[in-house]
């Protein structure tokens, strides 16, 4: 069993420098307190990364996201967009890195004064952490594809936890990857309240009919960056696209599908609840959106450090 997560893994991670508040640390040395929101309740935003070729691609999506999170759950991350952008660089740096790396960025809300809930007890500004790691996706994923499990988890309503908020408070998506794994799939497949396909747990999913690119309306998932970089590229490209309610079933008749992130990009999907999507291999469309994703990542890293 794969994961769209799965990765070669790298000595050099052993020895990396960790960013916490601005300060960097070995990673045996890399800790928070016991009483950090993030650790006590979750109560946090975080922001997934990757350099390529010295610089953070699409980091200003990246910064909006985060920023509107925060806005979202009243916290004040006391710093700014560009001081932010500047420590990014700095750790990279620091860790001699160029090429090849994912950022974990996190932010919780702080200290508390006591192992509990309310923002008042809070001590202190915000809790900043960045994680970068060489990781490079298992490059096998793109012919062997990955297969996917319907959960019976969902993707809720807003007004219980919008699932459009990259928060911390993440065990909705953790017990679909439990079922799924448990019934040995490599990722989830989740609806949303109403039975349309909603997202899987950690990437998003796009199959392909008749030569359009359908995705979910967007309503019960996180607005992914790398998911919206592909609506864009199909706009761009004259490649019909469409954010849209759609089943199982459709999805089950797809002639291909694919699940997209900012780790390994575009990973084509074969098979979904024991069907084959397709022939089972990868195809003309994945093959020209991966081509085309690949030119964006060029393009935007061409533009330099923002």
């Amino acid at each position: 069993m794969g994961s769209t997560h799965t990765f070669q893994q790298d000595p050099r991670n052993a020895d990396i420098q960790i960013n916490i508040n601005g300060e960097l640390f070995h990673r045996d040395q890399a800790v928070i307190s016991v009483f950090d929101s993030g650790f006590i309740l979750g109560d946090g935003i975080w922001e997934g990364l990757r350099q390529h070729h010295g610089v953070i691609p699409f980091l200003n999506k990246h910064m909006k996201r985060l920023w509107e999170g925060a806005k979202a759950l009243d916290l004040d991350l006391q710093i700014s967009q560009d001081e932010l952008k500047q420590r990014l660089y700095a750790t990279l740096d620091a860790n001699g890195m160029e090429d090849h790396v994912h950022i974990r960025l996190m932010v919780s809300r702080g200290i508390k004064a006591t192992p509990y809930q309310d923002p008042a007890v809070t001590i202190g500004g915000p809790t900043i952490v960045i994680i970068p790691e060489y990781k490079n996706p298992d490059p096998t994923l793109n012919d062997r594809g990955v297969n996917l499990y319907t959960v019976y988890v969902r993707r809720g309503y807003a007004d219980v936890q919008d699932p459009r908020i990259n928060s911390h408070s993440k065990l909705n998506c953790i017990f679909g990857c439990i079922q799924a794994a448990k019934a040995g799939a490599d990722e989830a497949l989740m609806l949303d309240p109403h039975g349309h396909v909603a997202t899987c747990n950690s990437t998003h999913f796009f199959i392909v009919r008749d030569g359009e690119v359908w995705t979910s309306s967007g309503d019960y998932c996180l607005d992914g960056i790398t998911r919206r970089n592909v609506i864009d590229l199909c706009k761009a490209n004259d490649i019909p696209v469409y954010e849209k309610n759609f089943s199982v079933m459709q999805a089950y008749g797809a002639d291909e599908a694919f699940v997209t992130g900012t780790f390994a990009g575009l990973t084509p999907v074969f098979d979904i609840d024991g069907r084959t999507i397709g022939d089972g291999k990868r195809g003309p469309m994945v093959d020209r959106l991966q081509a085309l994703y690949k030119d964006m990542i060029a393009a935007e890293c061409g533009r330099g450090r923002v």
